[in-house]
């Protein structure tokens, strides 16, 4: 039996499986495409729907592009549709997933994609592998709610070579009458946006030097090297250091709800937003189970995705990073929400500026 345990298959035994699968007849449902966007945002969609079950179409293109940090490091990234992480998409359970992947001639890999949220062929990694040239569409049911981890896994040691060089994404399945906090009682947001965490192995040079290459093919063996040692050079959100802060700080408005998405599709990570909380938080990611509440640091387990909720109630600049402080402070894990609004005194004041310490008199 196949199994996501069993993921280092072989390219030939996923072009077997690919040359042996049926092809079903397409459900009677009317069709959805959606246009994706680049995270941090999140294409438009709605929380709870009344509507039936559809198929919605997505189209995610392979590219091979370099990112380059404010340091002038290069890397050799591989990402579905440019960014890293790949786009967020959104569905309600019982829809289905109609993914065409493209590989254009211009890549130099093969690439494929594993949906952790899909049932069957590696969660269909077996049957989109796909050279140079090539296109492949996959259907699935989206049966279980939640956040869920994509990613490209083209067999053996290209698995975690793909992984690391960008090729990941999430996709969340909403229950069809919406969220709730566990109770029954219905939850919304006003903003949604997709955090991606990304540990890089960026190799150096004799000299202590990032290096640079002109393709992935060429930067796989250092890469390769670098990465066995399991310590990043760089632990970023969405792609590079500084993605998410500044000009770039994730916008809100006290008051307003605003979910969190976080994936990892490699190692644990910590997610914690420096002051704020996480009002109602589904830490495995998945909405079947009633979200935790009112959490200081939550847990985002490698190879998944997890979600969080939270009122902003002051204004201010907000530090969103990993609670790995290290990979935060030195390593480029930190976003920023930039809240505006009014001040509440009452919940955080400065009773006294700073002043020297008064002198003690007998």
């Amino acid at each position: 039996m196949l199994t996501r345990r069993a993921a280092m298959f072989s390219a030939a035994a996923a072009a077997l499986l690919l040359a042996t699968s049926s092809f079903a007849a397409e459900p009677n449902l009317p069709r959805q495409k959606v246009e994706l966007v680049a995270p941090p945002f999140v294409h438009p969609h709605e929380q709870a729907t009344k509507q039936g079950p559809k198929i919605m179409e997505f189209r995610l293109v392979v590219e091979e592009k370099m990112v380059i940090d404010e340091k002038g490091t290069t890397f050799q990234a591989m990402t579905f549709n440019g960014s890293m992480p790949g786009p967020l998409m959104v569905v309600h359970e019982g829809d289905y997933v109609e993914v065409t992947l493209v590989n254009p001639a211009t890549n130099s890999m093969p690439h494929n994609i594993d949906f952790h949220s899909a049932t069957g062929a590696l969660g269909g990694a077996a049957l989109t592998l796909i050279n140079p040239g090539e296109q492949v569409v996959l259907r699935w049911k989206a049966t279980r709610t939640g956040v869920f981890v994509y990613h490209c896994a083209p067999g053996g040691p290209m698995i975690p070579w793909h992984v690391v060089s960008g090729m990941n994404g999430a996709v969340m399945v909403l229950p069809r009458d919406g969220l709730n906090d566990g109770h029954g009682h219905p939850l919304k947001y006003d903003r949604i946006y997709y955090v991606g965490e990304q540990d890089l192995y960026v190799p150096r040079d004799e000299k202590g030097n990032f290096k640079s290459y002109d393709s992935p093919g060429e930067a796989y063996t250092d890469t390769e090297e670098v990465m066995r040692k399991l310590i990043p050079t760089h632990v970023v959100f969405n792609g590079k250091v500084g993605a998410l802060t500044g000009k770039n700080a994730l916008k809100a408005n006290v008051g307003e709800n605003v979910m969190i998405v976080h994936s990892q599709a490699n190692r644990d990570s910590r997610p914690h937003l420096i002051g704020g909380h996480g009002d109602y938080v589904w830490e495995t990611g998945k909405f079947s189970n009633a979200p935790e509440t009112g959490l200081e640091t939550w847990f985002i387990r490698g190879g998944s995705a997890g979600a969080a909720m939270y009122k902003f109630l002051q204004p201010g600049i907000y530090a969103y990073v990993t609670h790995n402080l290290i990979e935060a402070a030195d390593l480029g894990a930190t976003a920023h929400f930039k809240v505006e609004g009014k001040w509440n005194d009452d919940l955080m004041t400065q009773v006294k500026a700073p002043a020297e310490i008064p002198a003690v008199t007998n």
